[in-house]
């Protein structure tokens, strides 16, 4: 691409040569001209043109991107041109005559399917490109001609008249036809994604591959290459074959005379085995010199092919009028080995009378006419009949329905009696011509599929192709055509025209060792011998060249990381690698050495490919992909579907073992693909399937809640980020994971305070931070960064927004705010209240992990311990559900339940554990139960103290504005004061005290809660009495023992439910309005009076509190029920301060709050 600049001249004193010398300067760094250097041009009215070479990618070379000079770069491109107000988006968006310039200029890339965007990213810097030859090839050369190569091959030589003789015509009929219509429809599917836009070369794999996406494209490219691959093997088995059988039997290094049965089998094989590698040596030797001589070669092939079927063709024509000598010779009704004997009789009549011939001595021990004599031998009469009668003579009746044999049978010709004692073993078995395996309908639809394989010789040679899009559908469907019609007609011919004993003579024993399809040909037998050795050597020539190179594109993709060292090659791009696999993944196919046992196994390789083509075209088409415009019309989603089942039916007709087989090397590609393979968004069907999949099942969601009995915790895991948004709590995601063992849904979120226009590369940043985190501890969910003016407001837009549909969130995950008591930590605790405020009118789960940083990793195991459930009051289930959710990861497995309830003075305790048993069992979740009894008891003085030192310090931070230091000195004076009057009054009191208003030291990093909770929603709507929930979960570092109490309170059994009011009234006394921070103010403070109702708060939590540490002291964790906000906000610090005594002195404490609905039923 070349940019052209006009400079006007602007100045009558510059000449146009100081003009080009300056542009000069600008774009290439050179001097400029001087004056000297342009004598004689003429300055006026003159104009430079500049051009700028580039490689016709706006995108990577334009002049105005990633330079220091843009503006006045794009000034300079866009005067004159109305463009400037489209300016500022010209680094992303390029002019359409740039764009139109570089795809005017788009060539096919070389063999193998790099993407040509990645192509022209990669040689963007390079120097300029050479001009390439513009692809010259028509549907016929480049098509048509291929395909029909491709898809004759050695089976229609070998083995379709066995095919005919065993299956029969009908039969037979019916598999060519089923197999045809297979690829008849897989090429139509195959045109209609060929022709949905450019295909580079690359063929099945590419199509496949851009149509699926790189897990479906990575096995079924593989799986095509392994079909390619055998392939190659099968052909090489065939020239072998005709080789050794056909046309020099002389040459075999393991003799065949004189052996029977298993013996001649394994010599047979052997030597197939020895020749094999020979001849795979020799041909990968030719294509690694060269793939030119292969390609100069294909001509001839090609017209070996040709010729061979029209001998044949020939041949069936002058059996109508002349049927050629081939007999045969039966004995009773079984077909002798014509090879040891000259004629088809036991005597002959000669002048001196009657004399044995050599088939009487093949039978007897002496010549003479009173020689002992095999008993068939003696019962039979020998015959002699016409082995090809003609297309006239009517054998087509008697071949018109199958006949299977045992491996071992005698071939035997129908509706002939013979005389036989079944009782008599059968000697002499290798004079007849016997079955050499067993056969049976699905065995040859095995054998048969591989010689209609090839349809994708057109499409793999897309990148030669003058129009691609018009001759690949063309080419195919035609070649298929052509082949169906030739292999329809074939079967039906050779039932018209071959008796029936040598259509079912594998290897032409009865017929002088013939090739049976050759004794129909005309001139003579060698014409199709000669012609199909060749043609079958030209076949695997090609699949040894075309293999490697489909090997190379998938490694050059990058898809599977295991495969990459294949993408490499000789200088000239030869795949070297790929070659070398190849040939020794080939190797094992001519180890194999039975042509009938190779072509099942590369029939279902073909197959699957199919298959996955037929899928990828319905998908497209009934997904309605925008993208999907194909110039190919005449396709429709239920010729893919039908052709899609039909590969399936024949992979398993075919042979249901290597089916499997072949479909779990498939899948564990697929798997390796996904979880090891390189990430690859190719706009695939797959992507449209999910979306349309998800769509269904968001709207099917929407229908209702989900029954109780499919109720399961859906996480939005709240997290705080650090300034470089790194997550301040990873053992948040840590439990996350242990609670959900990847079910469900789960949600990270995390909110950002700012702008987003300001903060967005931090949103960016935060992300990925929190998808490398997921990762790392297995969390399979999406992640949420909310960037908003505050963080309340950030983190209530993520309590509102997340989720899609029917698909949100029921719980909230978030951490205790640690350190909320320091001064400068104020909005985060009131941050956190308002949460709890807000899950409540969301209705909506709450789990708080107290001292989240004990909690384990998931690597962790606990070997034994227990899960305390602390149930005060029902929420729903929750309190049993969360237990069980956990104890089903590996790391609480072995961790036993304990569900300890509170019994009141005028509960039946004994009444209250049958029934939580009970209740229990018929949840089918395996517990301890305990009820614990808690009677009244007095308030003891250092509650009251503990309750008084609350209050001062809320109203201190209230009335007294002062700074941060300053105020955190008045507070420590009150609290100083406080200790020493609760020091006089209970000295043993006093560690508990320094426990309570000290953060524990074990915590020295800051873990901030959730990130400052959500703005503030409608208040909670719970009546004015509101029923203290002391939940005991939340884990604190272990501090110190529990208040010790008088051995009075001790001999009583703990345990208390107070009903509390939560204001801040007491007695009928409102609170006092904050009043200036004046010397009379802080007086009052000192002398107040604690509000009673916090008192009695205050003691039910410390009672709790006591209890809880003196029955779950040692375990793994505590679940607690976490007791509601006040209604009054001004009661929010002594909230904290209530659950901070609460769960005071526990190690791991799960705060947890239901969302108003039941989780768990005894219903099944």
């Amino acid at each position: 691409m070349s940019q052209r600049f006009i400079v006007s001249k602007s100045d009558g004193d510059r000449r146009p040569s100081d003009i080009q010398g300056e542009v000069n300067q600008l774009f290439e760094g050179d001097e400029p001209l001087t004056s000297s250097d342009a004598e004689g041009e003429d300055a006026a009215g003159t104009e430079v043109v500049v051009v700028l070479k580039g490689d016709s990618n706006p995108k990577e070379n334009s002049p105005f991107i990633n330079s220091s000079d843009a503006a006045e770069e794009k000034t300079q491109q866009y005067d004159g041109k109305n463009m400037a107000l489209f300016e500022e988006e010209m680094d992303t968006s390029p002019m359409v005559a740039s764009l139109l310039s570089s795809l005017a200029n788009y060539s096919n890339l070389p063999q193998g399917s790099k993407e040509h965007e990645e192509a022209e990213n990669n040689e963007a810097e390079s120097s300029r490109k050479k001009p390439v030859k513009a692809p010259a090839l028509g549907t016929l050369m480049g098509v048509y001609l291929p395909c029909i190569q491709n898809i004759f091959g050695v089976i229609l030589f070998l083995r379709m008249t066995w095919l005919v003789g065993i299956g029969g015509v009908i039969g037979t009929f019916f598999i060519v036809f089923m197999c045809c219509s297979t690829t008849m429809l897989t090429a139509i599917s195959m045109s209609a994604i060929a022709t949905n836009g450019v295909v580079p070369a690359g063929g099945s794999y590419y199509m496949i591959s851009r149509s699926l996406g790189p897990e479906f494209g990575g096995a079924v490219g593989i799986c095509f290459y392994l079909g390619t691959t055998f392939a190659g093997a099968m052909y090489i088995l065939g020239a072998i074959e005709l080789l050794l059988i056909y046309i020099a039997p002389k040459a075999a290094i393991f003799p065949l005379e004189g052996l029977e049965g298993a013996e001649a089998e394994a010599a047979l094989l052997n030597n197939m085995r020895v020749y094999g590698t020979i001849l795979l040596t020799s041909m990968a030797t030719v294509v690694f010199v060269g793939v030119k001589y292969v390609n100069k070669l294909a001509l001839v092939f090609l017209a070996c092919v040709i010729l061979s079927i029209l001998a044949v063709y020939a041949g069936v024509i002058k059996t109508g009028i002349d049927a050629p000598e081939f007999p045969v010779c039966i004995l009773g009704n079984r077909t002798l080995v014509w090879k040891s004997f000259d004629v088809c009789a036991k005597t002959v009549e000669t002048a001196n009378g009657t004399v044995t011939t050599q088939l009487w001595r093949m039978f007897c021990d002496s010549p003479f006419l009173n020689a002992t004599c095999d008993k068939y031998f003696t019962a039979n009469n020998v015959s002699q009949i016409q082995g090809i009668p003609g297309v006239t003579s009517g054998i087509l009746a008697d071949n018109l329905f199958g006949t299977y044999y045992e491996k071992g049978d005698l071939i035997a010709k129908k509706f002939t009696e013979s005389a036989e004692d079944q009782d008599d073993p059968l000697t002499n078995s290798n004079r007849y011509v016997l079955a050499d395996i067993t056969s049976f309908f699905t065995l040859l639809v095995g054998i048969y599929f591989p010689s209609v394989t090839g349809i994708m010789a057109g499409s793999n040679r897309s990148g030669d192709l003058r129009d691609a899009q018009k001759s690949i559908p063309i080419g195919t469907i035609a070649a298929i055509c052509t082949t169906s019609f030739v292999y329809m007609s074939s079967v039906v011919l050779f039932g018209a025209c071959i008796e029936g004993v040598v259509l079912r003579d594998k290897f032409g024993e009865g017929v002088h060792g013939n090739l049976v399809i050759g004794t129909l040909a005309w001139p003579s037998p060698w014409v199709i011998v000669i012609g199909s050795f060749f043609s079958t050597c030209g076949a695997g020539l090609q699949s040894l060249t075309g293999a490697p190179r489909l090997m190379q594109a998938i490694a050059k993709d990058g898809i599977v990381p295991a495969l990459r060292i294949f993408g490499h090659g000789k200088a000239n791009g030869e795949p070297t690698w790929s070659l070398l696999l190849t040939a020794c993944i080939c190797e094992i196919g001519i180890l194999i050495a039975s042509l009938d046992a190779v072509a099942p196994i590369l029939s279902m390789f073909f197959l699957m490919c199919y298959m996955f083509v037929n899928l990828a075209c319905a998908l497209q088409t009934l997904l309605r992909t925008p993208n999907w415009r194909p110039r190919f019309k005449f396709y429709h989603w239920a010729l893919s579907f039908l052709g899609m089942s039909l590969c399936l039916t024949l992979m398993f007709l075919c042979s249901w073992y290597y089916a499997i087989i072949a479909m779990v090397i498939a899948s564990s590609i697929y798997k390796y693909i996904e979880f090891a393979g390189a990430e690859k968004e190719w706009g695939d069907g797959i992507r449209g399937l999910s979306l349309s999949a998800a769509r269904y099942a968001l709207m099917r969601l929407e229908e209702g809640p989900p029954h109780t009995k499919n109720w399961r915790p859906q996480l939005l895991t709240l997290v705080s980020t650090d300034a470089e948004q790194n997550v301040e709590q990873p053992r948040l995601l840590s439990l996350t994971n242990q609670l959900k063992a990847g079910k469900g849904l789960t949600i990270v979120g995390t909110a950002l305070e700012g702008t987003y226009l300001e903060n967005s590369e931090q949103s960016q940043r935060a992300e990925k931070a929190l998808r490398k985190l997921m990762e790392t501890e297995k969390v399979k969910g999406f992640c949420q960064v909310t960037v908003s003016s505050n963080l309340r407001d950030a983190t209530s837009h993520l309590l509102q927004a997340s989720g899609l549909g029917g698909l949100k969130h029921n719980a909230v995950l978030v951490s205790w705010p640690r350190n909320w008591r320091q001064g400068d930590e104020h909005q985060t605790w009131r941050n956190f209240v308002e949460l709890v405020r807000e899950t409540t009118a969301a209705h909506l789960a709450l789990l708080v992990p107290k001292n989240i940083s004990a909690f384990p990793s998931n690597g962790e195991r606990f070997t034994e311990g227990h899960i305390d459930v602390w149930w005060i009051v029902h929420d729903g289930g929750m309190l049993m559900l969360l237990p069980f959710l956990l104890r089903q990861h590996k790391v609480w497995r072995k961790c036993k339940m304990r569900i300890f309830t509170v019994a009141q003075l005028d509960d039946n305790s004994i009444q209250m554990k049958k029934d939580l048993t009970t209740f229990l069992y018929h949840l089918r979740i395996d517990a301890m139960v305990e009820v614990v009894e808690m009677h009244d008891s007095d308030i003891s003085a250092y509650t009251y103290e503990k309750t008084l030192v609350m209050e001062q310090r809320s109203q201190m931070l209230k009335q007294i504005n002062l700074s941060k230091t300053e105020r955190e000195r008045e507070i420590q004076s009150i609290t100083d004061s406080s200790r020493g009057s609760i020091r006089r009054k209970n000295p043993a009191a006093v560690t508990t005290q320094l426990s309570v208003t000290e953060d524990p030291p074990a915590a020295s990093k800051e873990e901030k809660p959730e990130e400052e909770s959500k703005s503030a929603s409608s208040p909670v709507s719970p009546p004015d009495q509101v029923q203290l929930i002391h939940d005991n979960t939340t884990p604190t570092s272990p501090a110190t023992p529990a208040t010790p109490l008088t051995p009075a309170e001790e001999a009583k059994s703990p345990g208390e439910q107070i009903q509390m009011t939560w204001t801040e009234k007491c007695d009928g006394e409102p609170a006092k309005p904050p009043g200036a921070a004046t010397p009379e103010g802080i007086k009052d403070i000192f002398n107040m009076k604690p509000n009673q109702s916090n008192v009695r708060r205050m003691h039910t939590a410390l009672r709790l509190n006591e209890v809880i540490i003196k029955k779950s002291s040692e375990a793994k964790l505590v679940l607690l029920n976490m007791p509601g906000p006040p209604k009054n906000r001004t009661g929010d610090e002594n909230y904290m301060e209530f659950l901070e005594v609460l769960t005071d002195g526990l190690n791991r404490v799960l705060l947890v709050r239901g969302g108003g609905r039941e989780v768990i039923t005894i219903y099944s």
